[in-house]
């Protein structure tokens, strides 16, 4: 089983809960009727593997601090240390959907086109990447940072959806 994840910009995260109980948690950037402008970027969870690149785009060792999120989605307060969910809960089977910090969004923002080739070959060395090519993270590194350069020049936010 594969996660799913999705990159988009948007205004604020009022906007973003209400496209998510308008399309009842489903993707918001995928097919013809996409709600944002997005990414899709199946495996590609901020933490880590968006945290890679953040880290070669620096150049800087990787860590856990480098992508900051705030949770906006579900809604529902997140289940104490008493137990896990409840299986049908959104805390157990997702969809979630996390603000990224701006200093992600900048980054990526800020990334230099010539240097990105290089970037993104440092990018595939990442464990979590599998063994994927540099030339086929290449366009989803490009696609992210012209989401993020989009995302600044209009003073919005960049979210991350995710599904498993």
């Amino acid at each position: 089983m594969g996660v799913l994840t999705d990159y988009f910009r948007a205004a604020d995260a009022a906007d973003v809960v209400r496209a998510m109980r308008t399309e009842d948690g489903d993707p918001l950037v995928n097919g013809e009727h996409a709600v944002f402008e997005g990414v899709e970027a199946k495996g590609v969870d901020a933490p880590i593997v968006l945290g890679a690149l953040i880290a070669a785009i620096r150049q800087v060792p990787w860590s856990a601090d480098l992508v900051a999120e705030t949770m906006v989605w579900p809604t529902t307060p997140m289940p104490g240390p008493d137990g896990p969910a409840a299986e049908d809960d959104p805390w157990a089977t997702g969809p979630w959907v996390s603000r990224l910090d701006p200093a992600v969004r900048d980054t990526l923002a800020d990334a230099l086109d010539a240097a990105l080739p290089d970037t993104v070959a440092r990018w595939a060395r990442t464990e979590e990447l599998y063994g994927a090519s540099a030339e086929d993270l290449l366009p989803v590194a490009q696609s992210l940072v012209t989401l993020a350069r989009r995302a600044r020049d209009d003073d919005q936010q960049l979210y991350c959806w995710v599904c498993l």
